[in-house]
């Protein structure tokens, strides 16, 4: 004999699932968010007002430095992942190629290796093979490794169902390949490249395994921010880690205002025939 909960039931357990999936998600983040404005960071409540720990993050010039590298980290990776993994998605969607199982299989590799084995291996072949010393660029080349994939992912689903045929149209009229992408491609597809901006920009700028081993003394948010757990945890990288956190979700509202706007639907929509 089956037993089966009630509709009302059943909708109740799934809420309560789901809001403690929530809540085990976003307490934390809500935590650092309201101790890094207390007075108190142990036990923040109730909350006694301060932007101590703001005035002592804009003063400490290591955390200048750290956040413009980081930024550099993010953009660079960010542009290369983006500009590879279009360019390898044209390719495989295409053309034809009986290595094309082989080819995808290559691109999508890194996704899983774990990180401190990227660093490892970038660190072993930049210091002792190429004698090449740990610096942005290193970082930049290690961390697109492993964003492209993401990239490639990303792209790859809103130019599966892309209609080449727009594309073969435009050069029939004239158009040589670079005016075809930019004029036609690029419209049609331009929310793929900007979502795989955005993750590989959020992946290599908060990531440390791989920068750790690919910048040798060139500081980051999050080396810097692991460096200064060895002296406890200090209002500044509860700052960091508010300002951090917001500038994710303020990524993620632009991405759903876009959708919700109908400007990008992040997604490939053919037309219809007229």
């Amino acid at each position: 004999m089956q037993f089966a909960l009630p509709k009302v039931a059943h909708r109740l357990l799934l809420g309560s699932i789901v809001l403690l999936a929530y809540v085990f998600l976003y307490v934390p983040i809500l935590h650092i968010t309201l101790a890094s404005f207390s007075k108190d960071i142990v036990w923040p409540y109730p909350i006694r007002f301060t932007w101590n720990a703001y005035a002592a993050l804009l003063k400490g010039t290591i955390y200048h430095e750290a956040l413009w590298n980081s930024l550099l980290l993010g953009l660079g990776t960010a542009v290369l992942s983006t500009a590879l993994a279009t360019l390898a998605v044209f390719s495989v969607l295409k053309y034809r190629s009986r290595w094309k199982g082989v080819i995808l299989f290559l691109f999508v590799a890194p996704l899983f290796v774990a990180d401190v084995l990227l660093g490892i291996s970038t660190l072993i072949l930049n210091g002792l093979f190429l004698e090449i010393p740990g610096n942005i660029v290193s970082a930049i080349l290690a961390n697109t490794v492993r964003a492209f994939t993401y990239a490639m992912l990303i792209v790859a689903t809103q130019l599966y169902r892309y209609n080449w045929k727009l594309d073969d149209a435009a050069m029939v009229f004239g158009a040589g390949p670079i005016r075809t992408f930019f004029e036609i491609t690029l419209p049609n597809i331009w929310p793929a490249l900007l979502g795989a901006f955005i993750v590989t920009f959020i992946l290599s700028f908060n990531n440390l395994d791989i920068s750790f081993y690919t910048l040798g003394a060139v500081p980051t948010l999050p080396s810097v921010a692991w460096g200064s757990l060895r002296f406890g945890i200090k209002p500044e990288l509860y700052a960091i880690a508010a300002l951090v956190n917001a500038a994710v979700l303020l990524c993620l509202a632009i991405m759903f205002v876009l959708m919700k706007s109908g400007t990008a639907g992040f997604g490939y929509k053919e037309g219809r025939d007229d």
